[in-house]
């Protein structure tokens, strides 16, 4: 995460650098980026940023059960074709149960 100058969130001194492109924009031109998914807890945490177009650009779908889902389809531990057709069809149903398989 990268801010500067201000010190009220939205001020429009402040800028901060997007995590995709590295584009450094104003606060007010960014979208908050939470790795957990959960940007409405706050509290102890910092928060990267995207640009908007960035921001636009990806996926908003839930994250819930996906941690599990990738142990499943044995992340980081199996070739990246095989483990991306795991993954595929783990997620084919796309819904919390089929996710917690």
């Amino acid at each position: 995460m990268a801010r500067s100058s201000g010190t009220i969130l939205g001020d429009s001194g402040e800028t901060v650098t997007c995590i995709a492109c590295g584009e450094t924009v104003d606060r007010e031109d960014a979208r908050e980026y939470d790795k957990h998914g959960d940007r409405w807890s706050r509290e102890d945490k910092t928060f990267e940023y995207l640009c908007k177009p960035c921001h636009r650009e990806c996926c908003h779908r839930s994250r819930d059960g996906l941690e599990e889902t990738l142990v499943e389809a044995d992340a980081g531990e199996t070739p990246q074709k095989k483990f991306l057709r795991r993954f595929c069809e783990l997620v084919s149903d796309d819904t919390p149960q089929s996710r917690k398989r």
